[in-house]
């Protein structure tokens, strides 16, 4: 890999490793102020509202600077949705500005990928990417879900000896209670994405200068985003990675109600779970990065099928020994489909597009898809629908959507060799 790369994945990781552990935390600080159970998707919502709000302008911005120090600002802006939290704030509110650092962080991160890497390498490239990701996720939960435990906060109530007085009167009376250390703690984790983003070097790519005019600015996203969709490669990835990162939120959320309704685990071993998905994420991943070949990515279309079906088949396991191998074959499933679709997007994107406009179109489209299925996930759990017959529909409506994606490209194809 191009020099740079790999200081690019370890800052990327130490920010979406506290992305992650701020969510658990912050779904635990809405239980500690008694707030209702519809309002933990819509911390994910708040977040994800930026992508889709600031996405025609946030691509121009990280193709206008240095994608490096726009990743380090973006940081900062992180911290302070944290500081936030800490202050009082609202926590979906909090989780909203943390959301809009994350929505300009997207386009410098996957963008400088594009620049530095050549296409020959994107899809190990990916494969690299998507595996920090999602041990970010895997750990993150896991370090949300410490973050949390009783045993964790137990100990930092009892900490009058080695810490200062003014923590532990936070700790006790400030607004986020007895979170207020954890919140610390992830204040810390940002604060070494931001050093570390600050060490990847400038790839050097320039573009020409583009209207800030916002009218102008949003009728070339659409362009970009129509252009995007007509392609006939970039139209089925971006199709793909839509429905697949509108699933991983919302399952995200439903498994912790799932494990929380169905095998009777509190929010800090619930999160575990997560963490059961990610392994399985984790070794599809690394397989495709291996195995499939960029030109060859569309064939990787049968495991969306495969996906929705195993979602059902979660839901049904009322035992944590028959959950975990069924979570891990999800994410194994979830990998071996994201790693090549996303790469053969990424190169589309960048050949018809600048790579911060691809990534921006990219996050746009799929971060919509996360918008209305959490908005739909937080109304039936609002109308207080059965977390197992939820999750029965809506892997059958993946399912379903992919099968269809599945028999429209195998036309496609057939039609062009028949030309």
């Amino acid at each position: 890999m191009p020099p740079g790369f790999h200081v690019l994945i370890a800052a990327q990781f130490a920010s979406a490793l506290a992305d992650n552990a701020l969510l658990i935390v912050t779904i635990a600080l809405l239980q500690q102020q008694g707030q209702p159970p519809w309002l933990a998707p819509l911390l994910k919502f708040g977040f994800m509202l930026s992508y889709v709000v600031f996405a025609p302008f946030v691509g121009p911005l990280a193709d206008a600077v240095p994608k490096a120090r726009l990743m380090a600002v973006m940081n900062g802006v992180k911290v302070i949705g944290v500081l936030g939290l800490l202050l009082g704030w609202h926590p979906v509110l909090a989780f909203t500005v943390v959301g809009f650092g994350a929505a300009a962080y997207a386009p410098a991160k996957y963008g400088l990928l594009t620049e530095i890497v050549p296409p020959r390498q994107l899809v190990a490239a990916n494969g690299w990417v998507e595996v920090s990701v999602v041990c970010a996720a895997l750990l993150g939960t896991v370090l949300g879900g410490l973050l949390v435990s009783p045993w964790l906060l137990g100990l930092a109530a009892g900490a009058d000896g080695w810490l200062p007085g003014w923590a532990i009167a936070a700790g006790s009376t400030g607004p986020a209670g007895r979170l207020t250390l954890s919140l610390a703690a992830l204040l810390a984790l940002y604060a070494l994405a931001g050093g570390l983003n600050i060490g990847v070097p400038a790839s050097g790519a320039r573009y020409p200068a583009s209207s800030i005019h916002p009218l102008q600015v949003l009728r070339d996203f659409r362009r970009a985003n129509r252009l995007l969709w007509r392609d006939a490669e970039g139209g089925l990835s971006l199709a793909v990675t839509t429905i697949f990162w509108g699933v991983g939120a919302t399952l995200q959320f439903a498994v912790l109600r799932w494990a929380a309704d169905v095998l009777h685990l509190p929010l800090d071993q619930a999160a575990y779970l997560q963490a059961a998905v990610a392994v399985g994420v984790i070794a599809g991943a690394a397989a495709a990065a291996h195995r499939v070949p960029l030109e060859r990515a569309w064939r990787m279309l049968p495991a969306g099928v495969l996906l929705g079906l195993m979602i059902p088949v979660v839901a049904s396991a009322d035992r944590l020994a028959w959950a975990l191998p069924w979570l891990v074959a999800v994410g194994v499933v979830g990998g071996l489909l994201v790693v090549p679709l996303n790469a053969l997007l990424q190169h589309r994107g960048c050949t018809l597009l600048s790579a911060g406009r691809s990534i921006a179109v990219q996050g746009y489209n799929e971060n919509a898809s996360v918008l209305g299925m959490l908005a739909v996930y937080a109304a039936l759990l609002w109308l207080e629908v059965p977390i197992v017959p939820l999750m029965w529909g809506f892997g059958l409506m993946i399912a379903a959507a992919m099968a269809g994606l599945m028999a429209r490209e195998r036309r496609r194809r057939l039609a062009s060799t028949m030309a």
